[in-house]
């Protein structure tokens, strides 16, 4: 049985919480309260600027929102396809269905048409060096390896997260995404966040960053269209 988009579902991409606003919380509590109703909620990664699975400290930074994601998850289908700023999701999410970096592309079909969903981060670098640093930074064993040294590490990695500026207009983002088209079958629909770009390209569904452009991704009548929440 092959995995279908519903009509109605959201997507949400590249919120960096906590510190590029409180719009997911916004969102979040929308959807508990049900002001906001939808079928299926998208993760696209990189919900938060920082969040992974096997360590107490990194979630002090987002309790509000975990504790609300896992709420939700009760009522709602929730998948999660992991970041680069997110990952080892599923021991913070047990009702959500979270897909690791290696696991994407994930299939999914809309209207019969053949829909790959991703991060985008695996388009990031092809060389071996990254492809083994992103395993082992997502490995178990490597977090709890780190543990005696969690607070100083994660401490330096939020103070200088939430100085970083992450809303940058990508003017060659044709050239780009006509290469990561051509890695997918020429009749599919490819959706992914990470480029912050909110962007339609031929088949290439550039999902806008709710940190930057304020929007999310919904499906109507069959369709992608991007919409800020007020």
């Amino acid at each position: 049985m092959s995995r279908e988009i519903k009509e109605g579902a959201i997507f949400i991409a590249d919120a960096h919480y906590p510190h590029h606003g409180d719009r997911l919380l916004d969102i979040l509590k929308s959807l508990k309260d049900k002001k906001i109703q939808t079928p299926q909620l998208f993760l696209m990664g990189d919900i938060f600027d920082l969040l992974f699975g096997y360590n107490e400290y990194i979630k002090t930074f987002s309790k509000e929102a975990i504790s609300l994601l896992n709420r939700i998850s009760q009522e709602i289908e929730i998948i999660y396809i992991e970041g680069n700023h997110d990952f080892c999701l599923k021991e913070i999410f047990p009702n959500i269905k979270a897909y690791k970096r290696t696991e994407q592309p994930i299939k999914y079909s809309l209207n019969g048409i053949d829909v790959y969903l991703a991060h985008g981060d695996n388009h990031k670098s092809n060389t071996i060096i990254y492809k083994i640093y992103s395993t082992l930074l997502r490995n178990r064993v490597t977090l709890t390896l780190l543990k005696p040294f969690d607070k100083k590490i994660i401490d330096h990695r939020i103070a200088k997260l939430k100085n970083k500026k992450i809303c940058d207009y990508f003017k060659e983002y044709k050239s780009k995404f006509d290469t990561i088209i051509d890695e997918y079958p020429p009749k599919s629909l490819i959706i992914e966040g990470h480029f912050h770009q909110a962007i339609i390209y031929k088949n290439y569904v550039s999902l806008p960053s709710l940190a930057c452009q304020g929007e999310i991704g919904i499906i109507k009548m069959g369709n992608i269209e991007f919409l800020k929440l007020h």
